[in-house]
Order: C-alpha cells, then structure tokens, then sequence
C-alpha cells in the first residue's frame, strides 16, 4: 500500500504537470486543493528537489516547478523515494534486500517464488508508467 507521503507526493507533482506553463507553483496552491498540511507538504517537495524532479526558486515569483518532463518520472522512482522497496517482502527486493528471519530456506520457500513474481510484474508495471500517464487520465 502506498503510504501517505507518496499519494501526496503523486498529487504534487501531478498538479505541477498540469501547471508546468506556469513558471513555478507555490507549495500553498497545492496544499489547499489536495488538503495537505503545507509543512508536510513542503517535506516531500524538499524529497523530490533533492532526487532531481524538481527546481525551486526563492523570491517574488517562486516556488516549485518540474525539472525533468513528466514521460521521464517514473512512477517506480518516486515510489522508491518516498516509500523504499516496491517488494512486500524484504527478501524478494532488488533494492532492499534482507532475508526473512522466519525462513529457514529461501531457496525452496514458495512465498519467495511467488512474490519474485509479484515483484516483477509490480515493477513492469511501474518502471514503465510516469507521470504522463497520470496526466492523461
């Protein structure tokens, strides 16, 4: 399940897709129209500064806008960012990896095959959806 901070994230730099003719957006335009407190929100913007999606500007006119076009945001990035390993389970990550305390065996463990086979149709999915399809819809 994706937490909080990355649905608000995915609102965020939705609404600055839709706005990127405008040359940046303030945190407060976004907070009110998706209801997200402005401190956390400007927390998750400073996230995705900080991995290169987006560029601020301080001053009269600032606030946040997109640096990378929206086909170039996989939705499997943002994911990583904010929530850590796509896998449900730490022994299936790619990422993340860390075996499972209770498994005495992965190797033969039918959890573990069945959620490599999770974890890869999840990451198919994700590696190739951005925040343009988003914006499509």
């Amino acid at each position: 399940m994706l937490s909080k901070k990355t649905k608000y994230a995915l609102h965020a730099l939705t609404y600055l897709g839709k706005h990127r003719e405008e040359k940046t957006v303030l945190i407060q335009d976004i907070a009110e129209e998706h209801g997200i407190s402005h401190k956390f929100l400007e927390n998750i913007l400073l996230e995705l500064k900080k991995a290169g999606i987006l560029g601020s500007k301080k001053g009269k006119g600032g606030g946040y806008y997109l640096i990378k076009d929206p086909k170039d945001i996989p939705l499997s990035k943002v994911i990583r960012l904010l929530d850590g390993p796509i896998a449900l389970l730490p022994c299936v990550s790619l990422n993340y990896y860390e075996p499972c305390d209770e498994c005495k065996d992965e190797v033969t463990c039918g959890i573990n095959k069945v959620m490599i086979q999770v974890r890869d149709e999840t990451l198919k999915i994700l590696e190739n959806k951005t925040l343009e399809d988003i914006l499509k819809t």
